[in-house]
């Protein structure tokens, strides 16, 4: 009980501390959302000073630019006018693997006074890869006698697609 109410404390302490911090403008927060197809060399995903209503004109002196925990980042913007581009070609597939939404989390520093953005990419996925099965061919023998509208099991095919571009029904 007692831990309990110490780590209960402890987390309205530092929700306390982010809080003042937010209102300050000292450390200035704020995220914003874009999407872009995946597959797209140096694409623009989209400006995140003029989204933001940040004076381009200081995003030069004050550093503005993306933290990544990666040395090879997907994405990189542009000093001078504050756009944010695809590095190169993403393939939703490697980045997201199987998920139904792949979302990529950047983080962007402007430095003096310091402001944190947190800028969320969708890659959406396009149509890129043909859906594959183990077997390359199946051979089935079916009597004259089965009835009408009788299904079969077959093998189901893998598609690396995700999303609406995922396999939904195969009909022979």
């Amino acid at each position: 009980n007692m831990e309990q109410r110490r780590c209960g404390w402890w987390e309205r302490w530092q929700w306390l501390v982010f809080f003042a911090a937010f209102l300050s403008g000292k450390g200035s927060l704020a995220q914003i959302r874009y999407s872009v197809s995946e597959e797209h060399e140096k694409a623009i995903v989209g400006n995140i000073a003029k989204d933001l209503g940040i004076d381009v004109r200081t995003l030069k002196e004050r550093g503005f630019r993306i933290v990544s925990d990666s040395d090879n980042s997907l994405f990189t913007v542009n000093q001078s006018d504050g756009t944010l581009y695809v590095n190169g070609k993403i393939d939703r597939e490697d980045v997201c693997e199987q998920s139904s939404t792949c979302l990529i989390n950047l983080k962007t520093i402007l430095e003096n006074p310091l402001e944190i953005h947190y800028v969320m990419v969708e890659v959406v996925d396009i149509n890129d890869h043909s859906p594959s099965f183990l077997e390359r061919e199946t051979r089935l023998e079916i009597s004259e006698s089965v009835p009408r509208g009788v299904r079969f099991q077959l093998q189901p095919a893998h598609d690396p697609d995700g999303g609406i571009h995922s396999i939904a029904l195969y009909k022979l």
